[in-house]
């Protein structure tokens, strides 16, 4: 059945006057009837009855003008969605957290994404910052959290946010008891806790080199997350560096935390992206990116 002679009587079903529809369809009036006569023959019943005053539908009319409402309907629907897909407005965008930085700028990242565009897709993950680049690489993530600096081969990062690092202490540790900001000189020796290497090359040797930059960190522990890391702090195994938003998220009890003097030790945190990957969703994530907020 011809699409524009179904527009066509939709328009003059709403109308029931020729003179109008053909007004609202930008035709002459003699070519509105010859289309549908046209349509009347196609269906082989006719449509409508016409009169001085108008026209009003046989059965068979307003039958019809019901069908063609709802294929017009539905193929305005089809064309949203195509225009939503080909901008991105609709698809899929697989994004992974880093466990060092939920909350803050990421999750507020999320949120403004998950607000402007609510019918993308948005699958979340969780991972530590290698694990990240490595779904990356291999195409299962469009855009990831890390913490920088990064230097992957084909892949891009896009800087959000500088975060303190604050210094764990057990309630009983010695500089647990002032209120002042702790020097590197006064942590040199301690024994630290710490995350393994392997899951963030970047960040580990950022945060030694910020804090331990003379013979490196006394490492006698290993944790696999913040959590368990703040908690082996609690026991009393050592002291730990942590980003300040991570830390005051989780708020163990049995530690105390404090600031370092200047300069201020800082970790980045960056948004992971493959630039040659279908980008769509990606952009769209990437336009709603603050500038860098310093510490």
């Amino acid at each position: 059945m011809d699409f524009n002679r179904m527009r066509y009587f939709a328009v003059l079903a709403e109308e029931l006057n020729f003179t109008r529809a053909a007004g609202r369809l930008h035709l002459a009036q003699p070519a509105l009837s010859q289309q549908i006569k046209a349509l009347e023959r196609q269906i082989g019943a006719q449509l409508i009855e016409r009169g001085s005053r108008g026209c009003t539908l046989t059965p068979i009319g307003v039958v019809v003008a019901e069908e063609a409402r709802a294929v017009l309907e539905r193929v305005a629907a089809a064309e949203e969605r195509i225009a939503a897909a080909v901008d991105g407005r609709e698809g899929r965008l697989n994004l992974a957290y880093t466990r060092s930085a939920r909350g803050g700028a990421a999750d507020a990242l999320v949120t403004a994404f998950r607000s402007r565009h609510p019918r993308v897709d948005l699958r979340l993950q969780t991972g530590w910052t290698s694990h990240n680049i490595a779904e990356l690489q291999a195409g299962r993530l469009d855009a990831a959290f890390v913490r920088p600096p990064l230097d992957v081969p084909g892949l891009a990062c896009r800087m959000m946010a500088d975060e303190e690092l604050l210094l764990a202490l057990p309630v009983g540790h010695p500089l647990a008891r002032t209120h002042s900001r702790i020097s590197r000189r006064r942590i040199a020796g301690e024994p630290v806790v710490l995350w393994p290497r392997e899951n963030g090359p970047g960040m580990h040797d950022l945060i030694t080199s910020q804090l331990w930059p003379d013979q490196g960190p006394l490492i006698v522990r290993v944790e696999p997350d913040d959590e368990q890391l703040l908690l082996a702090v609690a026991a009393g195994y050592g002291i730990a560096p942590i980003p300040e938003g991570r830390a005051r998220a989780l708020r163990v009890p049995g530690v105390r935390l404090r600031r370092f003097t200047a300069p201020t030790p800082v970790v980045g945190l960056g948004l992971a992206y493959n630039p040659r990957a279908d980008t769509r969703t990606v952009n769209l994530l990437l336009a709603l990116v603050e500038p860098r907020q310093p510490a």
